[in-house]
């Protein structure tokens, strides 16, 4: 592997930092509801400074995710370069922590990661947060569901268990997680849920529930007024769009009665069979990430550079 080092840019101006939080939140692998997103354009309204920039001309397929340019009349007047950096922000007690964000690489994940791992070094980096939004079989009329992991059980001893076993596609997030437990490094990260009708929407009610989970487990105050207005506002416009399809509205009560069945027998796994509704495999789960990640668009076919496809 060739040296980490050489992905890394610093700034020129580091402050002094106790022990930050870093929180992860790469684009590139799924993003239901666009959850990921929009809990990253919440956290970047309080960003101070980027602090590391990473060499992305070594890690980037541009043909694979063409980055948008602008053509006015008869030139070329802007490039949307892509960017990975970490980001300095303060939650709203004023506590410093750290935002890795950008584009998941195409090439060289170990190097990467090992670059990732220098700069958990570097700032002496307490707990790492991963951020993730995966597409579920649960109505959205029930409260949000998050699966947590970690690299130690201790971490997630609040946290009920949702699946047994299953192998999904891998994430360089998620293999963030894996070195750096390897390293003897603390991680964790949240997966919420998504009604899997609701996938390609925008679900902010997700984006709450994810940033409460980091709240608790990283101590920081992080802002969600907006995104529990928008919340509000998306509840009440799909409730509308269910009542007006009744082949919808029917599809909903059968996952609230596989939801309510499955809370009712509080301890089990979601893969456990007990319920009155049969819930799905393993296998099926793993099918399920892999059919919504061949859904998406081909990057260049995105109208809107903001909301990257996964």
């Amino acid at each position: 592997m060739l040296d980490p080092q050489g992905l890394i840019e610093y700034a020129e101006d580091i402050p002094e930092l106790d022990r930050p939080v870093l929180i992860q939140a790469l684009d590139g692998f799924v993003d239901a509801g666009s959850v990921r997103r929009l809990v990253r354009e919440q956290l970047l309204a309080s960003s101070d400074a980027v602090l590391v920039t990473f060499d992305v001309d070594q890690l980037i397929d541009y043909r694979s995710r063409r980055p948008p340019m602008v053509f006015e009349q008869d030139h070329w007047s802007g490039y949307d370069e892509p960017r990975l950096a970490v980001h300095l922000l303060r939650d709203d007690t004023g506590t410093a922590f750290l935002l890795l964000e950008g584009p998941e690489p195409d090439y060289q994940w170990e190097r990467f990661l090992a670059a990732v791992a220098l700069v958990v070094d570097r700032f002496d980096v307490r707990l790492t947060v991963g951020l993730n939004a995966i597409p579920m079989a649960v109505p959205h009329t029930r409260p949000v569901g998050v699966i947590a992991h970690a690299t130690s059980a201790d971490l997630v001893a609040d946290h009920p268990s949702w699946i047994d076993r299953v192998q999904v596609p891998g994430s360089a997030g998620n293999l963030l997680e894996y070195r750096l437990g390897q390293a003897g490094h603390e991680a964790i990260g949240f997966a919420v849920h998504v009604p899997h009708y609701l996938a390609q929407s925008e679900f902010p009610a997700s984006a709450v529930a994810l940033l409460e989970s980091v709240t608790k487990a990283a101590g920081l105050v992080l802002p969600t007024g907006e995104l529990r207005a928008a919340a509000t506002r998306t509840a009440a416009e799909i409730d509308t769009q269910v009542a007006e399809n009744a082949e919808v509205a029917e599809v909903v009560r059968a996952l609230e009665q596989q939801y309510d069945a499955f809370v009712a027998g509080a301890g089990r796994s979601l893969l456990s069979q007990g319920t009155s509704e049969p819930l799905p495999s393993a296998d099926e789960l793993g099918e399920a990430f892999e059919l919504f990640l061949a859904q998406q668009p081909a990057p260049e076919d995105s109208d809107d550079p903001e909301n990257p496809p996964v």
